[in-house]
């Protein structure tokens, strides 16, 4: 029995890593996960166990225990979820003002999403040399907005290598995930990082201003200086599994810690009265549009999968 680490995954066969050789691997019957409905048993960043037969490819027989994973929405099964990638170190979220757009709705999901599974973030902010004067102003506000929350945000030229240095040293012996919408330059960014991969990039539709998608697969390579990236599909919507509506707020870091003075103890911070959530707002100390995504995502049942209602107690 050999144990190796998933580096690729279609959905039918799988490229895993073991003793630096790689095995194409299937499924040995079906492997399903414990509570959570999802359209792949095997993502990304797995480790499994596996047997070779005898013309040298593998059957995965077991999925050792995550230590994490980040998850989206089935795009065609609402109530299900697939996994995009496991055993995660840190994550680099790159996002764009604009060619395309990256909504500040996206990437507090995107926050939520690995704050649930303790997941440190980095916001990598591209396409720096694209930007005139107004467009500037408006990044430096969002920079100084989630440096202000806690998360570190990187002003960077993927294109042109300004701002990577620093990525490289945030990611140095890590398995780090690389996100964003399809567009935004994750796989320009590792090529920057790592020249020789020169892995496939396409400009941005004039017509949409949209992402072609390039990556149809999360992969992972190994890079100089121990690193190794997954790089992922371009992603639209994030989904939580078992949590209640009662936790949602405490992924968002502001929100847990002004909620320690809120009068009910399971505040939803909506009309409950002494909502300190609410007041921080009033007072311009909780930015509003990250209530909104919350509100949002409080109205999105299917990131619930308990349904247990908790009568107010004063804290």
């Amino acid at each position: 029995m050999l144990e190796g680490i998933v580096y690729k995954s279609t959905g039918s066969w799988y490229l895993v890593k073991s003793e630096n050789k790689f095995f194409e691997c299937r499924i040995k019957g079906k492997i399903r996960l414990k509570d959570i409905s999802t359209t792949n048993p095997i993502a990304v960043g797995d480790q499994v166990k596996f047997e070779l037969e005898i013309d040298g490819k593998g059957i995965i027989s077991d999925i050792l225990p995550r230590e994490n994973y980040i998850i989206r929405k089935s795009v065609n099964l609402s109530k299900q979820y697939h996994i995009i990638a496991s055993n995660i170190d840190i994550s680099v979220l790159v996002v764009t003002l604009n060619n395309p757009v990256t909504s500040t709705n996206f990437i507090d999901r995107f926050l939520v999403s690995c704050q649930a599974y303790d997941i440190p973030v980095i916001i990598a902010f591209n396409k720096k040399d694209t930007y005139i004067d107004k467009e500037s102003i408006e990044i430096k506000k969002l920079i100084d907005m989630y440096k202000l929350i806690g998360y570190k945000c990187e002003l960077i030229s993927a294109k042109y290598g300004d701002g990577v240095d620093e990525i490289i040293r945030l990611i140095k012996n890590k398995t780090c995930i690389i996100s964003g919408h399809s567009g935004v330059g994750k796989s320009t960014l590792i090529n920057s990082i790592s020249p020789n991969l020169k892995l496939k990039t396409k400009e941005i539709s004039s017509s949409h201003k949209q992402g072609k998608h390039t990556t149809t697969y999360a992969e992972m390579y190994d890079l100089d200086s121990d690193i190794k990236i997954i790089d992922t599909p371009g992603i639209r919507g994030f989904g939580l599994v078992e949590i209640t509506k009662y936790e949602l707020g405490d992924f968002f870091p502001e929100f847990f810690e002004a909620k320690q003075k809120c009068k009910f103890k399971n505040c939803l911070h909506l009309d409950e009265p002494d909502c300190n959530v609410k007041n921080k707002i009033k007072q311009g100390k909780i930015f509003e549009s990250r209530y909104n995504t919350y509100l949002d995502m409080l109205k999105d049942q299917n990131i619930y999968r308990k349904s247990d209602e908790v009568s107010n107690t004063e804290s």
